[in-house]
């Protein structure tokens, strides 16, 4: 789950400043030994996670609050990153929905079924769902919702979550007005037909893009009032438009029908100029019930909360990496990035700037995926200077060599960015350009043509299988450009290409057995991450989040790491 300038106009985002490292962190080791392995950083295991909350009957009431950063979409036809996601998903309800755990449970849908070649599936709808507006939910209205996604004219940038179903790429090339895989004729069951088989297909589901929509929803190009205040069927609505910069506010869906009733009576989530300092900050003077915080704070806040039960910590299903634009120098061999990738001291950074509180990353598949997760696949993930440098020179990168770097602001970045800096400075002797610009330029700047170099990015999976770190970061279909001088649409934005690795991603799919399918899914990893090292894995995705506990109950991350408010209730 996740464009505006390019890197001229960034070029000033970023002072002096935000480049030291504050009091409250060590500055890491720039581990300038020709030693391989660490140096003598301590290798980090991660802080315990805290344990799961077991779910209450709560009661209706309450306002809960929050903030995040402006999102790029609260609609579903192109919700993105995770502010986006938390809103659309609250706002709305799917085919299927999915446990904090990953286990997927029914939304809509109270059934599924798969012909014997994965190439078509029938979901049975619960009958008598409603919208916000009282309309009835019927699988025309899932019908309606993907083929508004789909749409040339919409230019969703999430609408590649749709591809494989037949007729997606004429609406996407403006010679269709329809998806002519999607059979709406009984308006209590949903016929999906594949342009190729997929045996997971029913797991795409969760994402926002297969949202059900109203007859009112119209295109997103020609309806800004319903982008802007979107009528969903889930268990919140908006109680207002979306105050863009300053704040969303939802309310209760008394009628909700794919579940149980939400409890908290009103969600106030605030847009945060500065990111975590302010949900922090805010926090701590009673202002929020959740918050997230930057780095720097870690250790005091976990010691000040945690005693009062108001901290939480969970290993959850993402990953946090730099993204590489694989085609462009100085980063356009595997050798290269190889290099890069060895000269950074993962530990020390992982130590000194967040205070032990993550674990690195030797995979692309996260852990949490138990049965697909293959430590130490990116041998290049390992600290070892003398081999860095070795490739180094094999690729050219040779001491003053110019590399482009970039994050977001106001998200906690900064000082391990700049410790990322000081250390390949130091190790390589490359010259490094890092700036810093708001998340929604961050993310116009990967998919332009010219961008090269790395970018600071994290991922969530959309829904629970391994596929979803492949497919959508590293397979060729994921990069959408009409062209290699037009911008990226999909997630691939390093527009990184292999034939091998998306020959196996579509075996995998069309394997009916399971077990079968994840060892293909390791085979591709191997050829993405161990052979080519496509993209940079940094550390394990651990999340941290401040609870009000002393006033609510059933106080969890759901899948997305966000506040799960289908459950949290006042005591």
């Amino acid at each position: 789950m996740r464009n505006k300038a390019a890197w001229l106009r960034a070029a000033a985002g970023l002072t002096v400043a935000t480049l030291v490292l504050t009091a409250c962190s060590q500055k890491a080791n720039t581990g300038s030994s020709n030693n391989a392995g660490g140096g003598d950083a301590k290798p980090s295991s991660g802080w315990p996670q805290t344990a799961e909350p077991q779910i209450k009957d709560g009661k209706v009431g309450g306002t809960f609050r929050f903030a995040i950063t402006e999102p790029t979409a609260i609609d579903p036809y192109n919700a993105q990153e995770s502010e986006g996601i938390l809103v659309a998903q609250n706002l709305f309800t799917g085919l299927i929905k999915v446990a904090p755990d990953g286990t997927p449970e029914p939304g809509v849908a109270d059934k599924w079924t798969n012909n014997s070649d994965c190439t078509e599936w029938t979901f049975d709808l619960k009958k008598g769902t409603k919208f916000h507006n009282g309309e009835e939910v019927t699988s025309a209205s899932f019908k309606r919702g993907w083929e508004r996604v789909a749409a040339k004219a919409s230019a969703s940038e999430v609408s590649y979550h749709l591809a494989g179903i037949k007729g997606f790429d004429e609406m996407q090339a403006g010679t269709a007005n329809a998806m002519s895989g999607v059979d709406a004729s009984d308006p209590n069951k949903l016929v999906v037909k594949l342009a190729e088989p997929n045996c997971e297909f029913f797991l795409r589901t969760n994402h926002p893009v297969y949202s059900p929509v109203p007859k009112s929803a119209g295109s997103p190009s020609t309806n800004p009032a319903f982008v802007n205040a979107p009528i969903g069927n889930g268990p919140f609505m908006m109680d207002g438009k979306w105050e863009h910069d300053k704040g969303i506010k939802l309310k209760r869906f008394a009628d909700y029908g794919a579940g149980s009733p939400a409890y908290l009576a009103n969600v106030e989530i605030t847009i945060a100029a500065n990111g975590s300092d302010d949900e922090y900050a805010g926090f701590q003077n009673g202002t929020f019930d959740w918050a997230r915080m930057p780095t720097p704070v870690l250790s005091q806040a976990r010691s000040t909360y945690q005693p009062k039960g108001q901290w939480i910590t969970r290993n959850t299903n993402g990953m946090n990496y730099l993204l590489v634009m694989d085609t462009k120098k100085p980063t356009d061999t595997p050798e290269a990035r190889k290099a890069i990738s060895m000269a950074i001291n993962r530990d020390e950074i992982i130590n000194s700037i967040f205070q032990g509180s993550q674990t690195p990353a030797t995979s692309f598949i996260p852990p949490v995926f138990k049965d697909a997760f293959q430590p130490n696949i990116c041998t290049a993930c390992k600290y070892d200077l003398k081999e860095a440098k070795k490739l180094a020179k094999e690729a050219g990168l040779t001491p003053g060599t110019q590399l482009n770097m970039q994050f977001n602001v106001d998200a906690g970045h900064d000082e391990w960015m700049a410790a990322v800096k000081d250390q390949l400075e130091t190790n390589l002797g490359l010259k490094i350009n890092m700036t810093s610009v708001p998340f929604t330029d961050l993310l116009d700047n990967e998919r332009q043509p010219t961008s090269t170099g790395l970018y600071r990015s994290a991922w969530g999976a959309d829904y629970p299988t391994p596929e979803n770190y492949l497919t959508p970061l590293l397979s060729t279909s994921a990069i959408g450009a009409a062209s290699p001088s037009a911008p990226a649409t999909g997630d691939n934005k390093g527009r990184y290409s292999n034939s091998k690795f998306d020959s196996l991603l579509a075996e995998a799919k069309a394997n009916p057995d399971e077990k079968e399918r994840t060892k293909l899914y390791q085979e591709a990893e191997k050829i993405a991450i161990g052979d080519d090292l496509a993209n940079i894995p940094l550390w394990n995705r651990t999340q941290h989040r401040l609870a009000n506990t002393s006033k609510y109950i059933n106080m969890r991350m759901d899948f997305n790491e966000n506040p799960d408010l289908s459950v949290i209730s006042i005591k």
